[in-house]
């Protein structure tokens, strides 16, 4: 008869594929904030996080 398929080794391998992927990417975006020159900053910080108009239609107005 047909013999069962663990995956337990092979699932082991996938999450930590995943770990790694995701654990380097952090750490790719970290060191680019860490390294960022100080004009960049000083730009980064004066953007508004705000507009005048908050983007919704009114059809009364």
């Amino acid at each position: 008869m047909f013999k069962r398929l663990i995956l337990e080794e092979s699932s082991t391998i996938y999450v930590l594929a995943a770990f790694v992927v995701a654990a380097t990417i952090f750490l790719f975006i970290t060191w680019r904030a860490v390294r960022m020159p100080r004009a960049q900053v000083d730009r980064f910080s004066h953007l508004p996080f705000t507009t005048d108009t908050d983007g919704r239609h009114d059809p009364h107005a």
